[in-house]
């Protein structure tokens, strides 16, 4: 009746030991995938998109009737002169 000689061999410690283990690494993977999908979490799903760039904030506004097609032109040709990655003047970033 007493198939492990009262007691556990080896192996099935080796065995205890291994499962234990694993479902300890699946409960912390499942807490952070869990925490990852919630809006907010700084590495999840839920970052804010990236601020829009001068072009497109002339193009919006251009669309939206605010300014008309030979300024747009004229801050446009302004916009390229100054090339990528340069901040246009009075944008407030130093």
């Amino acid at each position: 009746m007493f198939w492990y000689d009262h007691g556990m061999g080896g192996w099935g410690w080796v065995a205890m030991t291994f499962t234990m283990v694993l479902l300890v690494a699946l409960a912390v993977a499942g807490v952070v995938l869990l925490l990852r999908s919630v809006d907010g979490f700084p590495s999840g799903p839920g970052q804010p998109p990236a601020a829009p760039s001068a072009k497109q904030v002339l193009a919006e506004r251009f669309a939206r009737g605010e300014i008309d097609e030979e300024e747009y032109e004229q801050r446009l040709t302004a916009l390229r002169a100054l090339g990528p990655g340069q901040d246009p003047p009075g944008s407030g970033e130093s």
